[in-house]
């Protein structure tokens, strides 16, 4: 959502006074769609909020194209975006709220001081990149990438407006007699086939862009929006006044052929290889002085990760000329060399493990401190993340089709077992004294032998859910929501029945609470029951009625921890502690609605993981949040805490450490993303501790090991 500063004259742009529970201060500015309004929610949080336009609000057709709006912000919010605080698409007046990011739009930015010089040019190219990546990682198309919806941030380019974004794997409905974009910004195939546009248009768009932000003008130019459409399917591009340091990667980007353009992943490496000398000190963000002429990128910011090296003299590129020069076409500007260095080390440098995809990659020690020496593995041979646990001495892991186990002190390969495949949401578990690999939805049951992984028993369990371990048992729900516990050490049924209040109950357990908990929502969200239930008899231990939609994701110290969750979207709202045995209620609002939230916990304290990249530790004895960090993950796995850090994975493989006192950084791994780099993982493995060890796995099948007490060390 843009914050305009073009905001418009009419009675339009001054009403309504309220969107859902925000009063609106002023306006930002107009667009075609709707007005966008400065608002503050009740904490006092800058938003900025889309107020559809009265006439569009009673369009069935429009309301659909808002909410899909709504949910491809939603999907992308993050930190290279402007994160979806609250939005109601059903209301009269449908409206979005997102935060306020502080900033001139790259449109205002140029008009009011010119073209920008080469090194702010390599930041923004490097931060649109960045930005692309993660946009078509979380598997949307933005399609309108102009100038406009970029916000020039103090800490790096915002993406904004995604009103007419489309899913990777969503239909195009195409509207007679329109143009789905702006014309100078779109690609060729949105004009010849735009049933076909893709993540590669977004490219295009960039590059445009960054012609803009070089010149004040864009690759095409005419008044008429026809004849700019035939310069972009027919034409070269023109790049008169383009720096040479980034001229052939523009180029690229202005492909005609989608396939031939570069991913963001690669236009991020060519910077690398193009960019040496960029300021690398701490970032100490310059001081507000109110004036919105304020140069971009502020004093004192740093490169971006993938800019942090130093100029390297690359030869001259061959430009393109403006007015009467000759065009070259992409193929030409490959020829004169500057792709052709070698990446030289950056920030944040990632190289990948060796790994084939067939046999096991031998585990690789690795020092990261006098203690404990950590390694490296690839045991499964494929370009998935493993999802591990420990037990048994062992660590268990599985990949779709394989479980295996590794020897924690040094990666070796103990044993493999093969197991259908499909989507793992769980990893092996130990339960019964046996590796239960956690069954598929509509197949059997089995337990292994943790010392060889041979069968010690099965059981068929056809038309079942998933097992979830507890006391030693595996509760398993049928269709029918009857619950069924059977007896992990030797596969048989000890129990079967409903439990009490509940149609088809969710089921949760947790390690080390020998205790399960039933939980269903009432039809209309306003309240959830929780029935505290022995795995061993199945008996019900306590039942009650709790306020909201509630979902338990930790237990400690006789109190199970629950997330309460907006019923129609699912943000995590609050955090409830509840003490089945005092009948205890605590209750702490969050000050911003946290998107798939996942949580874990450590004596009273809540650690939660938002989509977006928030990570907020809540005190639950204090009933007030400690800290909230933005990691600046677009995703993070359910955080691990422990004795001093927390722990969470990355989409990209990296393993975030973080004080769990003040909630600050304390160390990263690299990425490990593998040759797939264009996939995004349906589940992120959690990190597991042990001992002060910490274990992990990413994308490219690794699975590693670092000396936990000691992450700036990683």
């Amino acid at each position: 959502m843009a914050p305009q500063r073009n905001a418009g004259a009419g009675a339009e742009a001054e009403l309504p006074e309220h969107a859902g529970h925000y009063r609106l201060e002023s306006c930002l500015g107009s667009g075609g769609m709707g007005v966008v309004h400065l608002a503050r929610s009740t904490s006092g949080m800058k938003l900025a909020v889309k107020v559809v336009h009265a006439q569009f609000a009673k369009d069935p057709d429009f309301r659909d194209r808002f909410r899909q709006e709504v949910a491809a912000a939603r999907r992308v919010s993050g930190a290279f975006t402007a994160p979806v605080v609250d939005a109601d698409p059903d209301s009269e007046r449908p409206w979005m709220a997102t935060l306020f990011i502080p900033g001139p739009t790259l449109s205002e930015q140029v008009k009011r001081n010119g073209p920008m010089d080469p090194a702010q040019l390599r930041r923004l190219m490097a931060g649109l990149a960045e930005a692309l990546r993660d946009i078509h990682r979380a598997g949307v198309v933005h399609r309108d990438l102009k100038p406009s919806n970029v916000l020039l941030a103090d800490d790096g380019p915002k993406v904004i407006d995604f009103g007419i974004s489309r899913p990777l794997d969503s239909e195009l409905r195409t509207e007679t007699g329109r143009l789905i974009g702006t014309p100078p910004f779109m690609a060729p195939e949105q004009f010849r086939r735009p049933r076909e546009v893709g993540p590669a248009a977004d490219i295009f768009a960039l590059g445009s862009v960054m012609v803009h932000a070089a010149t004040g003008q864009g690759p095409f130019d005419s008044d008429s929006p026809y004849i700019v459409a035939y310069q972009v399917v027919h034409d070269e591009p023109d790049l008169t006044g383009v720096p040479d340091e980034v001229a052939p990667l523009v180029l690229r980007c202005l492909a005609k052929e989608p396939e031939e353009r570069p991913t963001p992943d690669e236009l991020m490496r060519e910077l690398r290889s193009v960019a040496a000398s960029y300021d690398t000190q701490t970032f100490i963000p310059a001081q507000r002085t109110g004036d919105t002429e304020r140069s971009w990128p502020p004093a004192g910011r740093p490169a971006s990760a993938v800019e942090a090296t130093s100029a390297v003299e690359t030869g001259r590129a061959v430009k393109a000329v403006r007015g009467g020069g000759r065009r070259l076409g992409s193929r030409a500007v490959l020829g004169a060399g500057a792709f052709g260095l070698a990446v030289v080390g950056a920030l944040i440098s990632l190289p990948l493990l060796d790994g084939d995809g067939g046999s096991p990659q031998p585990a690789s020690p690795r020092t990261t401190s006098a203690a404990f020496s950590g390694w490296q593995t690839t045991p499964a041979g494929e370009d998935s993340a493993p999802l591990c646990s420990h037990g048994a001495g062992r660590l268990l892991c599985a990949t779709p089709g394989l479980v295996f186990a590794l020897d924690p002190s040094d990666g070796r390969l103990l044993w493999r077992h093969p197991v259908g495949k499909g989507t793992r949401k769980e990893p092996p578990v130990l339960a019964g004294g046996l590796v239960q690999p956690s069954a598929d939805r509509g197949r059997h049951l089995e337990a292994l032998d943790p010392a060889s992984g041979g069968v010690r028993w099965q059981r068929d369990m056809s038309g079942a859910g998933s097992a979830v371990p507890a006391g030693g048992m595996l509760l398993v729900t049928g269709a029918d929501g009857k619950v069924t516990g059977v007896d992990g050490a030797s596969g048989d049924p000890r129990w079967s029945h409903r439990i009490p209040g509940h149609d088809v109950p969710y089921i949760a357990a947790f390690t080390g609470d020998p205790l399960a908990y039933a939980t269903s929502a009432s039809g209309d969200g306003q309240s959830t029951r929780l029935t505290v239930v022995d795995p061993q008899t199945g008996d019900v231990r306590s039942d009650t009625r709790l306020d909201g939609t509630l979902k338990p994701f930790g237990a400690t110290d006789g109190s199970v921890f629950l997330l309460s969750q907006d019923a129609v979207h699912g943000d995590a709202r609050a955090v409830v502690r509840y003490t089945p045995g005092t009948g205890e209620t605590r209750r702490v609002p969050l000050a911003f609605p946290l998107q798939q939230a996942h949580g874990a916990v450590r004596g009273n304290t809540a650690y939660l993981m938002g989509t977006g990249g928030s990570l907020v530790a809540v005190d639950l004895q204090a009933r007030e949040r400690l800290w909230q960090l933005e990691t600046g993950m677009m995703r993070g796995s359910t955080p691990v805490a422990g004795d001093r850090h927390v722990y969470v994975t990355a989409s990209d493989g990296r393993l975030l450490a973080v004080d769990a006192r003040r909630g600050k950084p304390a160390g990263q791994t690299s990425a490990r993303l593998g040759e797939r780099s264009d996939r995004i993982p349906a589940v992120l493995p959690e990190p597991v501790i042990v001992g002060g060890r910490v274990y992990a796995s990413a994308p490219d099948g690794t699975v590693f090991a670092v000396n936990g007490r000691d992450p700036a060390a990683w």
